[in-house]
């Protein structure tokens, strides 16, 4: 059958996960170049699968959308067909997470540039969310050789590297909401989006301003202003951790750019280590990421529960509860660029190819700006970063990176080691090989224990 430029499948891998697959249908549904599309929700959580899928239908139909939603827990069966895979799954729940948060903060280690650690994208995390990535890569190309795989799940930069080099004729695009903190500080500045101009490049949770337009003039003046006369009076009301908070203004005076988004927040790995040394350091700068993330999950945990409750209640009209009007994520716009051929730019996490950000080495993740039409995600070659920047990235980001991958493919127990001694909180090998056997000694990790010899 041919299909016609509107009509594709989209496959939601992880679609249990409600606030993610509601704000996608919406965008979907304020979408009118797809109705008619095919929407498959996948997920292993039944209870969860039929909730989602039953808010989703009933969200369609209040706005008048055709679209054929259906939902499976067999990943073939939904990726059968599909033109666009998204990936929102976690392959191991957050309370994994948290206690391996809770050994490593017993052994002396703290948030704050602690990337592999004190952050989501921990290694005893991001050993199944690799496992999960290859296994649907490999079910793609075995079922749906020419659809695009769009991976939102963490870690984006690990991922997208590991994934690009390994399944070169796969097409891969990873895509991170982080950016939209330059919106952020358009909106602190009174500026309207529409005459908003910029460019932030760097890798996966590390991106810099390095170009700010506002009406085609040079915005950065209106940012100095702000911070010289207001930013005091911001950071009063402002909760801890903030992307525009003491410390990212700090780093902005030490680098000559702003970090933007998650560069150094704590969803970002709170980089660097240096404002976060004790906890008076952080009052200081106005830095509490332990708090941060208790809000994160606290808040992830009404909204699901919320959206469940929705989902029970036939009653209740759900556009009036999330109106049909598109997100600000960009998944939804990226996948009509590509299937009718509308040439937009978008912040995209892809591999490093032809320098797309210069002294990034070549085949590493970069986000960067790319031009997307039925031509495919082409990148933008960026502004160099200052060198002190790329330093960092390199040391902080590209190095840590590199060992996590060689010792996932490799299976080497010691080189999980080192990547734990390149943790700015390790202070010592016994300390690092306390943290590694506590972690893989826990009764759920029999399958990382196997792997890792």
């Amino acid at each position: 059958m041919v299909k016609s430029l509107a009509e594709v499948k989209i496959c939601i891998i992880g679609a249990g996960s409600a606030v993610f697959s509601l704000s996608l249908i919406r965008d979907i549904c304020s979408t009118p170049n797809l109705e008619g599309s095919t929407i498959s929700l996948m997920d292993i959580n039944k209870e969860r699968l039929d909730a989602v899928y039953a808010l989703c239908r009933r969200y369609a139909d209040e706005v008048g959308m055709r679209l054929r939603i259906e939902k499976t827990m067999d990943r073939k069966e939904a990726l059968k067909d599909a033109d666009f895979v998204i990936n929102t799954a976690l392959a191991a729940g957050h309370h994994r997470l948290r206690e391996g948060w809770s050994i490593a903060r017993e052994l002396g280690y703290r948030y704050g540039g602690s990337y592999h650690i004190m952050h989501d994208e921990a290694f005893w995390i991001n050993f199944y969310q690799f496992r999960l990535f290859e296994s649907i890569i490999n079910d793609i190309l075995d079922v749906c050789p020419d659809a695009w795989y769009i991976q939102l799940a963490n870690p984006v930069l690990a991922g997208i590297t590991y994934l690009g080099r390994k399944y070169r004729e796969a097409k891969i695009v990873g895509i991170c909401h982080g950016f939209m903190g330059v919106y952020h500080i358009a909106e602190v500045l009174g500026l309207e989006r529409r005459y908003l101009s910029f460019e932030a490049p760097g890798v996966n949770h590390f991106i810099w301003l390095t170009k700010f337009y506002y009406k085609g003039e040079d915005a950065y003046p209106l940012l100095d202003e702000w911070i010289e006369k207001k930013a005091p009076e911001y950071w009063e009301k402002c909760s801890p951790s903030d992307d525009l908070g003491p410390k990212a203004v700090d780093l902005y005076r030490r680098f000559g750019l702003f970090p933007i988004g998650d560069t150094c927040t704590p969803g970002g790995g709170a980089w660097p280590y240096w404002y976060h040394v004790d906890d008076e350091t952080e009052r200081r700068w106005k830095e509490d990421p332990a708090r941060w993330w208790n809000e994160y999950f606290k808040g992830l945990e009404r909204q699901v529960s919320r959206i469940f409750e929705i989902a029970r209640d036939s009653s209740l009209k759900i556009t009036k509860i999330f109106p049909p009007k598109r997100s600000e994520g960009s998944v939804i716009a990226l996948i009509e660029s590509l299937a009718c051929d509308i040439p937009r730019i978008f912040q995209v996490n892809i591999l490093n190819i032809g320098t797309s950000v210069p002294s990034i080495p070549q085949d590493f993740e970069v986000e960067i700006p790319a031009l997307v039409s039925k031509r495919g995600v082409q990148g933008i070659r960026t502004t160099a970063l200052p060198k002190p920047i790329i330093a960092h990235i390199l040391r902080d980001r590209v190095a840590p990176v590199e060992v996590e991958l060689e010792a996932y493919e490799r299976g080497d127990k010691d080189l999980l080691l080192q990547l734990i001694m390149m943790d700015p909180w390790t202070r010592s090998e016994e300390q690092a090989r306390k943290l590694l056997e506590r972690i893989m000694s826990l009764p759920y990790h029999e399958e990382m224990r196997r792997h890792y010899r």
